[in-house]
């Protein structure tokens, strides 16, 4: 283990089309340690290994391509976490994004200079076509990854303030230490692609373990929102999914359940459509963003009898 190293990790699936912008980009940062670049290909079925391929034989840093055959973004992370055992240090990024110059110093100023275990920075949406629809307000953009929480550095200590998978930086150590730490395979997105939440149990995990965890506003990510991303029903289906894991795999074991759920649930989720059908009514901007907490309470409702038919 050379703790002088360095890996830029990527999980991709079926994005070959972005990859050679991205790979190149990579290559061209600049950075105080050796680094190489990692990219999980997770069964993809476009042309992924023929042009990651073809990116190996062009001048930069090493380029490493790797498969990993269980389908799943849990499962592509953790194959990461495992390639990169003998690093010193790893940086995640989605393939759906670019960095800007400066993440890995920053990064690195934040693991080495002020002893974080963990560093997160900011993550940019932009939009290309079709362009951001008037729907999309600024309190919807964190479920797009967008992640800014100012322009100064602070440790996080609190849930408030999570960071994401779409860029985060670790000291491999905390890995090697905890064979235990690893991105929790029951939040799988599925076939349909929307959800997940492993990031969220993982940040989640490194608070509960006291984690040393900062906030670097000088490590930052392009997210290229993807269109179909952009509808109305993909937000109201991405916090249904997060309720539903929830209520499985999360919530406490009630001895008082009515058709298979607690009472409480029930009165959540009509209290919550009651307050959305009066959003709705009134044209607040905020309406979606109820709605969506509506398909939270009826997805807890839904993940919790699930969990109680299956014991």
């Amino acid at each position: 283990m050379n703790k002088q190293t360095l890996t830029l990790a990527v999980c991709s699936y079926n994005r070959a089309k972005r990859l050679p912008r991205l790979v190149r980009a990579l290559r061209a940062l600049a950075s105080p340690l050796d680094y190489d670049v990692l990219i999980i290909n997770n069964n993809s079925s476009d042309n992924t290994l023929e042009v990651l391929d073809s990116l190996k034989s062009e001048p930069g840093v090493p380029l490493r391509v790797v498969t990993e055959t269980q389908q799943g973004i849990p499962f592509a992370r953790n194959r990461a976490l495992d390639e990169c055992m003998d690093r010193g240090y790893m940086l995640f990024m989605d393939d759906d994004e670019l960095p800007h110059p400066g993440i890995i110093q920053a990064a690195l100023d934040s693991l080495i200079n002020k002893e974080a275990q963990c560093v997160g920075g900011k993550v940019i949406n932009t939009f290309d076509e079709p362009p951001r629809p008037g729907w999309l307000v600024d309190e919807l953009l964190g479920f797009l990854a967008e992640t800014d929480y100012g322009d100064n550095g602070f440790w996080i200590t609190s849930k408030d303030t999570p960071i994401w998978t779409a860029n985060v930086a670790y000291n491999m150590q905390i890995f090697r230490d905890d064979a235990s730490l690893r991105f929790d395979s029951r939040y799988n997105r599925g076939e349909s692609g929307i959800g997940g939440g492993e990031d969220v149990i993982m940040f989640n995990d490194l608070l509960e373990r006291n984690i040393k965890t900062y906030y670097n506003p000088d490590m930052v990510v392009t997210h290229q929102v993807e269109p179909w991303r952009l509808s109305r029903f993909y937000f109201l289906k991405l916090h249904f999914l997060a309720g539903r894991r929830k209520g499985t795999f999360e919530l406490e074991t009630f001895d008082k359940t009515v058709f298979g759920f607690p009472p409480f649930l029930a009165r959540l989720f009509f209290s919550q459509l009651i307050k959305s059908a009066f959003y709705y009514l009134s044209f607040n901007k905020l309406k979606l963003r109820q709605a969506m907490n509506a398909t939270h309470a009826l997805g807890m409702i839904l993940g919790y009898r699930q969990r109680k038919q299956e014991l």
